[in-house]
Formats: structure tokens, sequence, C-alpha cells
């Protein structure tokens, strides 16, 4: 596995408790907004308050009716008032998680480390990735670390997201390609499931169809009894742009600080994991 991969699957939890803790509903409400509204506006208020589109583009497998709708009322309510709101949970709930361990002065360093990383990477045509790393860092340990660590996570999908436009795949293609069955199980893969990417997404039925019949017409998916499947050629294409993806963000994780700053994070993202708010996760006793 490359250290790319590496950072990825070890950060990734947590990261996403941002989208998936006990807090969301709540810090939601805070705001008067519904959580559409609130994953918009928290995840694109680095973007400033610009035009819908632009956070369409930005996000890229999102419907643009979603966007359009979510991105009026976070604006409304006001982005710098969903992001210290979102920040605020995220320090609520990470303490909550880490007890003890959320005072250690390790938390400072690690998001020192993973700063000076972010301060590294080259941001030319990674729209999204420039706008976190241009945005205010929280003053509490803890969420800093978070947005640190999201200018990272950020820039890795800014690199996919290029990759999937060089190959000719949409927004919601993106998302039934990435949820078609793969022919080798042994691949580890986050998928949310047909009826999770329609609600979160925003999408309809019907784009999801059109979706697959567009994949199947280029011969990337064939329909299955109850759903889609990657055919070989799908499967190698799938394959090489999560290598490609890997490869644009190898220079920053290859280097011995970056190995060390992620090992450190192990203990910290498996108590996030262990927690059991995370999808596919139970809490442990």
């Amino acid at each position: 596995m490359t250290a790319a991969r590496t950072a990825y699957e070890t950060l990734e939890p947590f990261h996403v408790l941002a989208y998936f803790n006990p807090g969301v509903g709540e810090a939601a409400a805070d705001t008067g907004l519904d959580p559409h509204a609130f994953y918009v506006g928290a995840r694109g208020a680095p973007l400033g308050d610009c035009a819908a589109a632009v956070v369409t583009s930005a996000f890229y497998n999102f419907s643009p009716q979603l966007i359009d709708g979510a991105w009026a009322r976070a604006r409304a309510a006001g982005l710098g008032t969903v992001a210290q709101r979102r920040y605020r949970m995220l320090d609520e709930q990470l303490r909550a998680i880490l007890g003890e361990r959320a005072d250690s002065d390790e938390i400072a360093e690690l998001a020192t480390g993973f700063g000076a990383l972010a301060d590294g990477i080259p941001l030319g045509g990674r729209p999204l990735a420039a706008g976190w790393a241009a945005a205010p860092i929280p003053d509490e340990p803890l969420p800093a670390l978070w947005n640190r660590i999201a200018v990272l996570r950020e820039w890795r999908g800014d690199n996919h997201i290029t990759l999937l436009v060089q190959h000719g795949i949409d927004g919601i293609e993106a998302s039934v390609f990435h949820e078609a069955e793969h022919p080798d199980p042994s691949i580890r893969r986050r998928l949310m499931g047909r009826r999770m990417t329609l609600l979160t997404r925003g999408w309809q039925e019907s784009d999801w169809e059109a979706a697959i019949d567009r994949l199947a017409a280029r011969s990337l998916v064939e329909r299955t009894g109850d759903g889609h499947r990657l055919t070989a050629e799908g499967a190698a294409l799938y394959d090489d742009i999560e290598a490609a993806t890997d490869a644009l963000t190898e220079p920053v994780w290859s280097a011995p600080e970056a190995g060390e700053l992620v090992s450190r994070m192990r203990p910290y993202v498996k108590a996030v994991i262990d927690a059991g708010v995370l999808p596919g996760t139970r809490k442990k006793d």
C-alpha cells in the first residue's frame, strides 16, 4: 500500500466525524438549517459568498438542485456562523470521544505538523483545497487539527475529480461508478449504497438509472438482478483512477515526517472508530 493510500485510509474516519456524530442535528438546528444546508454551508464556507454553481463544481457528485437550495439557505444563515458552529460541534464531539487525551499537548503538535504538510501542497487547479487552505484556522487545538487534515483531504478530492473529468465521468456517474460491485472483493472501499447516496447527494432514481445506462453504453458497468457491477474494463479504469489519485498525492505523504504524523494519529482515529458513531461501526465496551 502506498503512503498516500495509507494516509487516506487512516485519516478519513477522523475527518468524516464532522458529518456523522450525535451533535450534527443540534448544531444544524442552532443555525436554523436543515442537515443538507448545514453540510453544504460548513464544507463550502471556505469558498466564500460565491454562486451555487461554484460549490456544485467543487463538490462534483452532488445534484446542482440540492446545492442551489442548500447553499442559499446557508448563505442566509451566515457562512461564518455555520462554520463556527460546526467547529464547536467538533470540539464537543472529539472531547467526548477522547476524554483526557483531548487536552494532550500532542494534539497541538499534530495540528502544527499537518499544517506544515498542508502549507507545502500545490493548490493550482484544486479550488476546494485552496479555499480550505486560506480559511481561518480555529484557535482550539482539536478543531485546528481537524481543519489541517481537512485541507489535505479536500486536496486529495480535488485531484480525484480531475481524473474523473479526464475520463469523462460526470457527477452522478461518479457515484454510480463508485457504488458498482467490484469483481475483486478484497479491494477496500467506503460504500454508501444507492439509497443513502441518492438521499445525501440529492439525485433522483431516474438520474441513477440514466447514469447506469450511460456507463453501460461505455462498457464500464453491467446490470445485475438487483443492481450493477463493474465490467472488466470498468474495474480496470476504477483501479487506474484510484492508483492515479494516490500517485498525485504521494509526494506529500512519502516524506518521513508525514509517515510519523499518520502513525501518531492512529490512536485518536481508533478512538473515533471505537465510539461507534460512524456508519458501519459499533461502539466497543
